[in-house]
């Protein structure tokens, strides 16, 4: 059975593996076995062995080398890499070695009759055969930690930070992995308890505060952050003394990102913008979102875009029915839909080339695909660049979202998901009060229709479309400067996958008419953001990179805020997911003054379009002067980075 498996033009790896370690190892042991039975016999009768002895020697040894070496063989001794040895690997040896002498030994009884044999004899075999078993295994191993102590002389000398259960894992990982040429010099943790103490023959050399004078005592280059739940405060402490001491810092990731069949090698990775904001890993009620999502038809607007696009990546995780795909922009489409086949082979996904603004494109499409959901993402967002086109604004975020819930509304559709931002909650720019208007529409029109409307609200999001860290990331790339507008201007911010997974999540608890708030945390200093931004590329801010600041554009506010004066604020079942209790507003007022606001965004009056939003949007508060032309922005007040919402 075994031979044609190994001569076969394709065995499976593993299988070969196993065989190849029974080939070379099952005669090792059969020696093994042979030799524990001749030194029993020899230790038991103090080296005199009669003739008869020694013909009870050998009917023994016919027996033990047929019974163990046979169930060495099928116990699954061959399995185990013994350079990964563990008290579980030994336990396995004691037990197994075990119940092979105890067969052996009752069929030597029975064909003895039970007369005429030494008790102690297996015993003593059980012993000379556990410490050779032992001994073999443990071999390679000891192999292996010599390998080590000669091929680390070699490699570069770091610090593990944290001696924890991740620290411990990395330093197996470097003993054992050649690819990773490192001498580990120490760890650092905070643990007074471990100060002192050595691991696997690592010493622990210090608390973390100590990082650049051990740094310095040891010669180390690089220091690795083993610490995968560090809280930002931690990281953002090692990542300071790191840079202060020259050394090159780098961290693991979460233990759910390492379930990967990629060594850990290949999983270590410089430390982030991600790590230093501390943003906790999202815990999603996975039954509630399926019960929603899994074998629905899902519609995505402005599927294209940094939050639309992930929200479809997302998505196809819960297994829908099929995903629509709804873009005006052409390239982003594409590129969405090619990642979507690519990465879910076997999910329907049907893009659609459309504009929220057209109402008989949207029918069209709505009327042909008949959604169950629909996540609502396409919007104009960029805040300076609604100021200079009020009237376009409302076109898109205003009347495409109208659009978008009409005929939701008028196809059956089950659930609709509107993306909202901070910037709608006490307005001071033109795209902060288009989607307050929206948010306002939606949630009369819920009162008025079987689709069930929800909002979900939040701020920035790091790494969209637009947003400040990639346009920082590209002046730092130039050489500088970075232009921030205000010293003192804060912003909220999240990943893009923590976003769209809690817009999943908010979806599913939604009954109509709700506003979410996602949990944004603390809000975060963009000059601070510009300078660790700068010290991660390996420069130093005002030194190797000049910040420049260059004023608040129109428009924009040196706080955000989550809540409108009024709106209340209660919990939900998600730690994460806040509801505002928000105030009604009537539909047939709301549609009077879209009427009006209409007529104003098609004479093209861009200063009519402000004034009819400031009515309808009681608390939008300009900051620029009406009248002034073409809003009075000149291009030098629009400095890199574009500031951009959700």
């Amino acid at each position: 059975m075994l031979l044609p498996l190994l001569l076969s033009s394709n065995p499976p790896d593993g299988f070969i593996m196993v065989q190849y370690r029974r080939l070379f190892l099952l005669p090792v042991d059969t020696f093994f076995v042979a030799l524990s039975l001749v030194l029993a016999y020899l230790v038991r009768f103090e080296g005199a062995l009669s003739p008869e002895l020694t013909r009870s020697l050998l009917s023994d040894l016919t027996v033990v080398l047929l019974v163990q070496p046979a169930f060495f063989f099928f116990s699954g001794f061959y399995r185990r890499l013994w350079r990964y040895a563990s008290i579980n690997d030994m336990v396995h040896i004691v037990r197994t070695v075990f119940v092979a002498c105890l067969a052996s030994t009752v069929i030597t009884l029975f064909l003895n009759h039970f007369e005429g044999y030494s008790r102690s004899v297996p015993i003593l075999d059980w012993v000379f055969l556990n410490a050779f078993i032992m001994a073999r295994s443990l071999a390679w191993r000891l192999l292996q930690e010599r390998s080590y102590v000669l091929r680390e002389r070699k490699g570069r000398p770091i610090l593990i930070v944290g001696a924890g259960a991740a620290g411990r894992m990395l330093l197996q990982e470097i003993k054992h992995n050649r690819e990773m040429s490192y001498h580990v010099a120490g760890f650092l943790d905070d643990d007074r308890g471990k100060i002192g103490a050595r691991i696997n023959d690592v010493p622990v050399l210090g608390r973390i505060a100590d990082l650049r004078r051990i740094a310095r005592l040891q010669g180390v280059e690089q220091a690795i952050i083993a610490i995968p739940s560090a809280p930002s405060q931690l990281i953002w402490q090692v990542v300071h003394l790191s840079q202060e001491a020259g050394l090159t810092i780098q961290t693991l990731p979460a233990i759910t990102d390492m379930l990967d069949p990629a060594r850990l090698a290949a999983e270590l990775r410089a430390v982030n913008l991600e790590d230093l904001l501390g943003r906790d890993p999202v815990h999603l009620d996975v039954a509630r979102i399926e019960a929603y999502l899994t074998g629905r038809r899902i519609l995505v607007t402005g599927a294209g875009g940094s939050i639309g696009s992930e929200i479809c990546r997302q998505i196809a995780r819960f297994h829908p029915k099929e995903i629509l795909l709804f873009d005006a922009a052409e390239s982003p489409l594409h590129d969405i839909h090619l990642a979507l086949v690519r990465d879910f082979p076997g999910l329907r996904v049907t893009p659609f080339l459309a504009d929220v603004r057209d109402r008989h494109q949207v029918s069209r499409v709505f009327e042909q695909t008949r959604p169950h959901v629909v996540f609502h993402a396409a919007a104009y967002k960029h805040v300076p660049m609604m100021e200079y086109h009020p009237a376009e604004a409302v076109k898109t975020n205003v009347f495409g979202t109208r659009n978008l819930a009409e005929v939701a509304g008028e196809t059956g559709v089950e659930r609709f998901v509107m993306i909202s931002t901070d910037k709608a909650v006490n307005p001071t720019n033109v795209m902060g009060s288009s989607k307050r208007a929206a948010e306002m529409f939606v949630q009369a029109f819920n009162d008025h229709s079987d689709t069930e409307f929800v909002t979900v609200r939040f701020g920035n999001v790091l790494g969209s479309n637009g947003s400040v860290v990639p346009l920082f990331q590209e002046q730092i790339r130039r050489g500088g400067p970075v232009t921030v507008t205000h010293r003192d201007v804060t912003r909220y911010f999240m990943t893009i996958p923590e976003a769209s997974q809690l817009v999943l999540q908010a979806g599913s608890m939604g009954k109509g008419g709700e506003i979410f708030l996602l949990d944004m945390g603390e809000p975060v200093k963009i000059a601070n953001l510009a300078e660790e931004l700068i010290r991660l590329s390996g420069l130093e801010p005002h030194e190797d990179i000049a910040i420049e600041f260059t004023g608040l554009r129109p428009g924009e506010k040196l706080f955000e805020e989550l809540l409108i004066d009024g709106e209340g604020i209660q919990p939900t079942e998600h730690q994460k997911i806040l509801v505002a209790a928000a105030r009604k507003v009537d539909l047939r007022e709301v549609e009077r003054q879209f009427q009006e606001l209409t007529f104003c965004q098609r004479k093209g009056d861009d200063e009519l379009v402000v004034e009819k939003l400031r009515e309808i949007v009681p608390e939008y508060r300009p900051n620029r002067q009406a009248g002034d032309p073409k809003l009075h922005i000149h291009p030098r007040a629009l400095p890199e980075p574009l500031e951009s919402s959700a």
